[in-house]
């Protein structure tokens, strides 16, 4: 299969400039986050862009995948771009307005949502749903990370 570029790099740059409007919106609240109270196994402030940029390219990559798989996507591409929404408000919804407790219940539905949409690209193109599972696994980090930190603060 020949890689469709436009394509390939249209489904790169859609979740990074996610990922990157949001960090842009917060970016202000990171000397709160850096103050405030955080479990054991909290990792390195410097860690989060890193692997958040790695997180976002392997989305981008699964994402292609689903378009180009020849097969019907449209349910699976729906999903996914309900739950880079939920990914962009998250970080609002945490770093800026500090409502730890909401953000919490907010990540829980969007780590639904992640595993919903990897399980759709798995059916399409099983690369693809395997690509979602890094993710799906810093969630669950940033979901133990955000309740921690309701209950700490």
């Amino acid at each position: 299969m020949k890689t469709q570029w436009k394509n390939l790099i249209t489904c790169l740059v859609i979740p990074l400039a996610v990922g990157s409007l949001s960090a842009l919106l917060t970016r202000n609240n990171m000397e709160t986050f850096e103050s405030i109270s955080k479990p054991v196994l909290a990792p390195p402030g410097w860690l989060f862009p890193v692997v958040w940029t790695i997180l976002y390219i392997l989305m981008g990559i699964a994402s292609y995948l689903v378009l180009t798989s020849g097969k019907p996507n449209d349910t699976a591409l729906t999903v996914y771009g309900i739950q880079l929404a939920f990914n962009f408000f998250w970080s609002i919804i945490f770093f800026n307005l500090e409502l730890y407790l909401f953000a919490f219940i907010w990540l829980v539905l969007l780590w639904l949502l992640i595993l919903k949409t990897a399980n759709l690209f798995h059916q399409i193109s099983k690369p693809a749903g395997y690509l979602m599972l890094p993710y799906l696994l810093w969630v669950t980090l940033a979901g133990y990370l955000n309740f921690s930190i309701y209950l700490l603060n």
